[in-house]
Protein backbone atom coordinates (compact mmCIF):
# COMPACT_ATOMS: atom_id res chain seq x y z
CA UNK A 1 0.00 0.00 0.00
CA UNK A 2 1.52 3.32 -1.10
CA UNK A 3 1.04 6.34 1.14
CA UNK A 4 0.62 9.78 -0.47
CA UNK A 5 0.80 13.31 0.92
CA UNK A 6 -2.56 14.09 2.50
CA UNK A 7 -4.42 17.00 0.81
CA UNK A 8 -6.26 18.01 4.01
CA UNK A 9 -5.08 19.04 7.46
CA UNK A 10 -6.37 17.98 10.84
CA UNK A 11 -6.00 20.30 13.81
CA UNK A 12 -4.50 18.99 17.05
CA UNK A 13 -7.97 18.85 18.64
CA UNK A 14 -9.34 16.86 15.65
CA UNK A 15 -6.44 14.41 15.91
CA UNK A 16 -7.02 14.00 19.65
CA UNK A 17 -10.75 13.31 19.16
CA UNK A 18 -10.17 10.84 16.31
CA UNK A 19 -7.60 8.97 18.42
CA UNK A 20 -10.09 8.94 21.32
CA UNK A 21 -12.76 7.44 19.05
CA UNK A 22 -10.27 4.78 17.93
CA UNK A 23 -9.85 3.64 21.55
CA UNK A 24 -13.58 3.09 22.17
CA UNK A 25 -14.34 -0.52 23.05
CA UNK A 26 -15.43 -2.48 19.99
CA UNK A 27 -13.63 -0.22 17.47
CA UNK A 28 -12.80 -2.22 14.31
CA UNK A 29 -9.04 -1.70 13.93
CA UNK A 30 -9.22 -2.84 10.28
CA UNK A 31 -11.00 0.41 9.43
CA UNK A 32 -9.39 3.70 8.45
CA UNK A 33 -10.66 7.25 8.78
CA UNK A 34 -12.53 8.13 5.59
CA UNK A 35 -12.56 11.77 4.53
CA UNK A 36 -14.62 12.58 1.45
CA UNK A 37 -17.70 14.13 -0.09
CA UNK A 38 -21.07 12.94 -1.34
CA UNK A 39 -23.92 14.55 -3.20
CA UNK A 40 -26.66 16.09 -1.08
CA UNK A 41 -27.10 18.64 1.64
CA UNK A 42 -28.59 22.08 1.27
CA UNK A 43 -25.63 23.41 -0.78
CA UNK A 44 -25.12 20.44 -3.12
CA UNK A 45 -22.35 18.39 -1.49
CA UNK A 46 -21.85 17.05 2.03
CA UNK A 47 -18.63 16.13 3.81
CA UNK A 48 -17.99 12.52 4.78
CA UNK A 49 -15.95 11.84 7.92
CA UNK A 50 -16.09 8.41 9.54
CA UNK A 51 -14.42 5.05 9.83
CA UNK A 52 -14.65 2.68 6.86
CA UNK A 53 -12.91 -0.15 5.05
CA UNK A 54 -10.63 0.84 2.18
CA UNK A 55 -11.59 0.14 -1.44
CA UNK A 56 -9.63 0.05 -4.68
CA UNK A 57 -10.76 3.65 -5.40
CA UNK A 58 -8.98 5.00 -2.32
CA UNK A 59 -5.72 6.79 -1.74
CA UNK A 60 -4.04 5.98 1.56
CA UNK A 61 -2.53 8.53 3.94
CA UNK A 62 -0.94 8.38 7.37
CA UNK A 63 -1.12 11.31 9.79
CA UNK A 64 0.12 11.18 13.37
CA UNK A 65 -0.58 7.44 13.62
CA UNK A 66 -4.03 7.71 12.01
CA UNK A 67 -4.65 5.70 8.83
CA UNK A 68 -6.72 7.87 6.46
CA UNK A 69 -8.44 6.94 3.20
CA UNK A 70 -9.98 9.17 0.54
CA UNK A 71 -11.37 8.41 -2.90
CA UNK A 72 -8.93 9.74 -5.50
CA UNK A 73 -11.69 11.73 -7.22
CA UNK A 74 -12.51 13.66 -4.03
CA UNK A 75 -9.11 15.36 -3.80
CA UNK A 76 -10.11 18.24 -6.08
CA UNK A 77 -12.96 19.16 -3.72
CA UNK A 78 -10.96 18.79 -0.51
CA UNK A 79 -7.43 20.04 -1.29
CA UNK A 80 -6.41 22.51 1.39
CA UNK A 81 -9.36 21.76 3.68
CA UNK A 82 -8.91 21.87 7.46
CA UNK A 83 -10.83 19.54 9.76
CA UNK A 84 -11.22 20.75 13.35
CA UNK A 85 -12.93 19.44 16.48
CA UNK A 86 -14.97 21.82 18.63
CA UNK A 87 -15.62 20.43 22.09
CA UNK A 88 -17.45 23.39 23.62
CA UNK A 89 -20.91 23.49 25.13
CA UNK A 90 -22.43 25.62 22.36
CA UNK A 91 -20.81 23.94 19.37
CA UNK A 92 -19.62 20.38 19.57
CA UNK A 93 -18.42 18.32 16.64
CA UNK A 94 -16.13 18.32 13.66
CA UNK A 95 -15.97 21.45 11.50
CA UNK A 96 -14.68 21.87 7.96
CA UNK A 97 -12.87 24.91 6.53
CA UNK A 98 -12.69 24.38 2.78
CA UNK A 99 -11.02 26.99 0.54
CA UNK A 100 -12.61 25.32 -2.53
CA UNK A 101 -16.19 25.92 -1.37
CA UNK A 102 -17.92 28.76 -3.21
CA UNK A 103 -20.86 28.61 -0.80
CA UNK A 104 -21.53 26.82 2.49
CA UNK A 105 -24.68 26.30 4.47
CA UNK A 106 -25.41 27.34 8.03
CA UNK A 107 -24.78 23.86 9.42
CA UNK A 108 -21.21 23.87 8.03
CA UNK A 109 -21.37 20.35 6.63
CA UNK A 110 -22.70 21.18 3.17
CA UNK A 111 -21.02 23.18 0.41
CA UNK A 112 -20.92 23.98 -3.31
CA UNK A 113 -17.92 24.41 -5.62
Amino acid sequence: METSTIPVTLTASAIDEIKRLMTVEGFDTRQSLRIGVKGGGCSGMTYVLGFDMASEKDEHFELDGISIIMEKAHGIYLAGMEVDWQGGLNSRGFTFKNPNASTTCGCGTSFAV
